[in-house]
């Protein structure tokens, strides 16, 4: 059976975390969904671990529709959140095409805008169209050219902003909202002040639930995986048994440690 929204509510309010992974093909995607994961993000975090980008500016509409369209064809019950690509952004007409493609062609169950109160009319104008939406605060890696791979929300006024900003776009109409790379305190504070879930990324334990880059998890990415992440690969014989003991370590909220957490 389908992951709906309202599961996702349901679990959030039951304190029962959301295992969220990414992926972007279709045999992934099966393996998460065989692992039992609630969401997959088809992220365009692809542009690096799968393209080999340094960043995820290349990553374009395109790239985002074909592989959103790969994993809804291995994934049979996760609910699917597609990112919007760096620059889907510029003006409301082309946020409304890319979201279009994304559900029509790409047959994503939601959309992910990175950024605060600058996409609230973004938001806005989705939610009155019926579609869901994901907002993303915290690092955001499609800023990185200006902002840096670096925690975000450490001072005092940059927490008040994120949390001003995770209010607007809540009044705006997004169903769910990704924090990475913030002090785990603010990401507390964050979906205590919230109606809608979290999910976090190097965001501590306060939230309503994780999510990992694919690569990560299994100890593919070249280099050193980040700190919050972890190799769950390590010490089981398959893709499928990495992937449940991520979802088991969520679920039993033995992950993350303070050894994942940043700052």
């Amino acid at each position: 059976m389908k992951k709906t929204l309202k599961q996702l509510y349901k679990l959030a309010d039951t304190q029962q975390p959301i295992a969220c992974i990414t992926a972007y093909d279709a045999a992934f995607a099966h393996w998460a969904d065989q692992a039992g994961v609630d969401v997959i993000l088809v992220g365009d975090s692809l542009g690096m671990v799968v393209q080999g980008q340094a960043t995820t500016l290349p990553v374009t509409l395109d790239d985002m529709v074909y592989h959103t369209q790969m994993v809804q064809r291995g994934n049979q019950q996760a609910w699917c959140i597609a990112d919007l690509p760096f620059m889907a952004d510029k003006n409301l007409d082309s946020v409304l095409d890319a979201a279009a493609q994304l559900l029509k062609i790409g047959q994503a169950d939601m959309v992910k805008l990175e950024g605060g109160q600058r996409i609230v009319p973004f938001v806005q104008a989705l939610s009155a169209r019926g579609i869901p939406v994901c907002g993303h605060l915290g690092l955001l890696p499609q800023s990185v050219l200006k902002k840096g791979y670096q925690v975000q929300g450490s001072t005092p006024d940059q927490a008040e902003q994120l949390l001003n900003d995770a209010k607007a776009l809540v009044a705006a109409g997004i169903d769910l909202l990704v924090l990475e790379c913030v002090p785990s305190e603010l990401a507390r504070q964050v979906t205590a002040d919230l109606p809608v879930p979290v999910i976090g990324i190097g965001a501590g334990t306060g939230v309503n639930g994780q999510v990992l880059v694919s690569y990560d998890v299994l100890g593919l990415t070249p280099g050193r995986i980040p700190k919050f992440s972890a190799n769950f690969l390590t010490g089981h014989h398959s893709v499928l048994a990495a992937f449940e003991a991520y979802v088991q370590a969520v679920k039993n909220k033995t992950f993350p440690t303070a050894a994942h957490e940043v700052g």
